[in-house]
């Protein structure tokens, strides 16, 4: 597990293993770019006109929701980001921890589906940005941008961290000639700025998307916090990411309210190459090539995450770079077949995809986070966490196990989609609050079942 990987060396060598305290680098303000520019592409353009478009708020309304969204769902994703630098190992990894070695089985393969799913939904778009810039068929295109995210995904954490940071600068600078575009050069019809169609419904589904947004990136912020110094510490960490990953959504979702308000009739990106014609081809370019730099990021840690499940499997095995190469590839062909398959209805699928996803991730960053936070204080038995039978933390937590699925159950009730909506998001007029019940009830049921167990534990000596 210590064994001693080289820094330098162009392909990263280390997958799911512990990163030892001598080969830690980098600094909080790497965390800003690696995500303001990975978040500026055009599924977060897509994303932010669901306001207008799917859920029919005026434009005052929509930004509303997305700022405020962004802004309290960014800080329970952060709060995940600060354990990386004290852990040194992959978020999903630590959910051993919480769930037992085989009981985190369950949770780590839904979070790989969820990365298979932003990887599918990322490739559609980039795919018709590229096609239409190009003139290649989408399916081409679609597959061109995926084998650019599977290269820069074998080679690892370093060239993520280098391509986000160019990109927090291009993709930035060409978010501002859009907006600059749109309103003052082409001007937007008079229609955009109209008040009516305001909805509690609407506005709630918009902040649950926006919070998603920044939830969804729980459970792999910390993998690209777990190469920092160890003195980085959890306020740095936490900061560097937050300011990151808030800013660079709101920005391009604001870019997608102001779109969807102008068109609502039309498809986003059209609507899109319509308000910013002149400049419309460099701007899908460049979101095109930043879609690549965020899928990359899903297959990576998709892949980590995969491994994290193989090894759980089979704890003799030492997986390097040839393992994360090989994971990446196959979870590549999983992912585009239903991102070829799904282009053509491609937006309703994606917004009942975003509201499963949160049902799902509530209770599990519920569990992790008290048990960081408020149980364990972030000292955790690194070595147990490689062990087939859990080490300290046994194979099954049930407890955890448990709170898991009474998180899922209690929010079903209050879930308002196309899909399913409950009996209580149907009396209060189709507002989606079950992800703020689903964290409500599971931190304090946690908190105090875990809590005589983990006491218990924290009797035997432990490794910190």
């Amino acid at each position: 597990m210590n064994d001693k990987a080289p820094v330098s060396a162009p392909v990263e060598q280390r997958t799911i293993e512990h990163v030892p305290v001598d080969e830690r680098h980098g600094r909080a303000r790497d965390l800003f770019t690696v995500w303001f520019g990975s978040n500026i592409m055009l599924l977060t353009i897509i994303t932010g006109a669901l306001a207008t478009t799917v859920f029919g708020l005026p434009l005052w309304a929509g930004a509303c929701a997305i700022i405020l969204g962004n802004v309290i769902g960014g800080v329970v994703m952060a709060l995940h980001a600060a354990q990386g630098p004290q852990m040194g190992v992959p978020q999903m990894l630590q959910t051993r921890a919480q769930f037992g070695s085989y009981g985190s089985l369950l949770v780590v393969v839904l979070v790989v589906f969820m990365y298979l799913g932003f990887f599918a939904s990322n490739a559609v778009l980039g795919g018709q940005a590229l096609a239409k810039v190009t003139g290649l068929p989408t399916n081409w295109s679609i597959t061109i941008i995926g084998l650019i995210s599977v290269v820069a995904t074998i080679v690892g954490y370093r060239l993520i961290h280098r391509v986000t940071a160019f990109l927090s600068v291009v993709a930035g600078g060409a978010l501002v000639v859009a907006f600059i575009w749109m309103v003052g050069v082409n001007g937007v019809p008079g229609g955009t700025w109209h008040t009516s169609g305001y909805s509690w419904a609407g506005f709630m589904a918009t902040l649950s998307v926006a919070a998603l947004w920044q939830i969804a990136y729980a459970p792999y912020v910390s993998d690209y916090t777990r190469y920092m110094p160890k003195d980085t510490g959890q306020r740095a960490a936490f900061w560097g990411t937050y300011a990151g990953c808030v800013l660079g959504s709101v920005l391009p979702m604001l870019l997608g309210v102001l779109v969807g308000a102008a068109l609502p009739s039309d498809e986003t990106l059209e609507g899109l190459s319509t308000l910013t014609r002149g400049v419309s081809t460099g701007v899908f370019a460049i979101f095109a090539i930043g879609i690549t730099a965020t899928n990359a990021m899903n297959l990576y840690c998709g892949a980590l995450s995969t491994i994290t499940v193989g090894q759980n499997l089979f704890p003799r095995w030492r997986p390097g770079a040839g393992s994360r190469a090989v994971t990446a590839i196959v979870l590549f062909v999983i992912a585009i077949i239903p991102a070829l398959v799904s282009a053509d209805d491609f937006l309703a699928n994606y917004a009942n995809f975003l509201a499963l996803l949160l049902c799902v991730l509530i209770p599990w960053t519920a569990v992790n986070l008290v048990d960081y936070y408020l149980l364990r204080h972030g000292v955790y038995d690194i070595d147990s966490l490689f062990e087939r039978d859990g080490g300290r933390y046994g194979k099954f937590n049930w407890i955890a196990i448990a709170c898991y699925f009474i998180g899922i159950a209690v929010q079903i009730p209050f879930l308002s989609t196309t899909l399913f909506t409950g009996f209580t998001a149907k009396a209060l007029g189709s507002v989606d609050i079950s992800w703020i019940v689903g964290l409500a009830v599971i931190c304090p049921l946690y908190y105090v079942l875990m809590r005589p167990k983990v006491a218990a534990l924290a009797a035997q000596p432990a490794v910190a």
